[in-house]
């Protein structure tokens, strides 16, 4: 895990630079890395960016002490997965690294409200859609038998056309990233969701 450290001990200084305590944790890899609109985005839910660019779901679980941890969190957003199957990771794999990661966030933070945004279709792994499809299912069967505090974001559905591809609209020109508009569905999907947990009568603008 050494290849990450330089991107760690950026989210380590980062953290000591904020002025506002953070409510809504946002972790995982170059989708949430890259969201460099999420703080306007998600304004009303106090976000943090604690993306970290390549990071796998294994990664998550191995830095989250000097990650995640020192936060007082409201709720957490994970994306991450789209990395270990593009390393060669088998569902399953993934599946368990998942699960660490669930059980160290309920250890540490109890019962908060927590959300997996599913592991989006892309162009560049294309050839893995249905190893990507599997290992979407297997989290969110998890979640489903947790019954508790996670809940699951599905954002491929919603990023396919009606022929069952990823719309071009939505990725940068790698086939991998999202554009702006990928932001702004991946927005819109999230927002739902955060906003069944609110009850504080929050105000979006």
């Amino acid at each position: 895990m050494y290849w990450y450290e330089d991107e760690i001990k950026r989210l380590e200084k980062e953290r000591k630079l904020l002025d506002y305590k953070p409510a809504t944790l946002f972790y995982g890899s170059s989708s949430i890395r890259l969201w460099d609109t999420m703080l306007s985005d998600f304004k009303v839910f106090l976000p943090v960016n604690l993306g970290f660019g390549g990071s796998t779901l294994a990664a998550c679980t191995w830095f989250f002490d000097r990650t995640v941890a020192p936060y007082e969190a409201e709720r957490i957003v994970i994306y991450a997965g789209d990395n270990d199957l593009g390393d060669g990771r088998h569902p399953e794999e993934i599946f368990i690294f998942f699960q660490h990661l669930a059980t160290r966030i309920d250890q540490h933070f109890g019962t908060i409200p927590c959300y997996f945004i599913s592991i989006k279709p892309s162009f560049s792994r294309w050839n893995i859609i249905e190893s990507l499809k599997y290992t979407n299912n297997l989290i969110q069967n998890e979640i489903i038998r947790r019954d508790a505090n996670w809940e699951f974001i599905d954002i491929l559905h919603p990023m396919l056309d009606a022929n069952g591809y990823p719309q071009k609209k939505y990725f940068e020109t790698d086939g991998l990233h999202l554009s702006k508009q990928g932001y702004t569905l991946w927005k819109h999907e999230i927002t739902a969701k955060l906003l069944k947990n609110v009850h504080t009568g929050l105000t979006l603008r």
